[in-house]
Parts: structure tokens; C-alpha cells; sequence
């Protein structure tokens, strides 16, 4: 388990320094021609990273709030859901479709 720990904390900082890289080659290739901005160079690709993980992400430590990795329902939702028959699940299904347009 110790493995696994340093493991992660030193995975971390590699995949931030390549995930940088890749935002600067991607900048570079593309907004300098479309835009006619300057390029930019990896400090500056790095602070935009972080910078739009801030504003658009967040930072989230720890396991998620609903599971899963793209989250899901609430535990009380699940057990609800549960413990439904058929029948209901089907009309509650029905009521979404008519009230979502699915």
C-alpha cells in the first residue's frame, strides 16, 4: 500500500508537467494562426492548466460526493430505486421521458 501512495504523489507532478506540455503544443499549433495571439511558453501553459481547473473544474480530493467516476445518483436515490417494483419504475420512467423530452 506505501508503493502505491509514492507511486501516486510522484505520478501526479508528471502528469501536470506532460498535460502542460501538451496545452503549449496545442496553443502553439492552433490559436497563434486562428486568433493571431502570441505563443505561449510552458510556464505560461502551466499556469493555464491550473487556471482553468480553478474555474471550470475545481479541485476535488478525496472519493466523490455520488460514486462512480461520472458520478450517479444519491445513496437514498439508489435505495428508493431499489427497492421499486417494475411497474413504478416503468411509470417513473415514463413521467421523466414526458417532463425531459427523452
Amino acid at each position: 500500500m506505501k508503493h502505491r501512495r509514492y507511486f501516486f504523489l510522484l505520478f501526479i507532478p508528471v502528469l501536470l508537467a506532460v498535460l502542460a506540455g501538451v496545452v503549449m503544443v496545442l496553443w502553439n499549433a492552433v490559436v497563434p494562426d486562428v486568433f493571431g495571439w502570441r505563443r505561449i511558453a510552458y510556464g505560461q501553459a502551466l499556469g493555464l492548466l491550473v487556471l482553468c481547473r480553478i474555474l471550470f473544474g475545481g479541485f476535488h480530493f478525496g472519493p466523490r460526493r455520488f460514486g462512480g467516476p461520472f458520478g450517479g445518483p444519491p445513496p437514498h436515490v439508489k435505495e428508493k430505486w431499489m427497492r421499486m417494483s417494475e411497474e413504478e419504475r416503468d411509470k417513473f420512467k415514463e413521467s421523466w421521458r414526458k417532463r425531459f423530452g427523452g
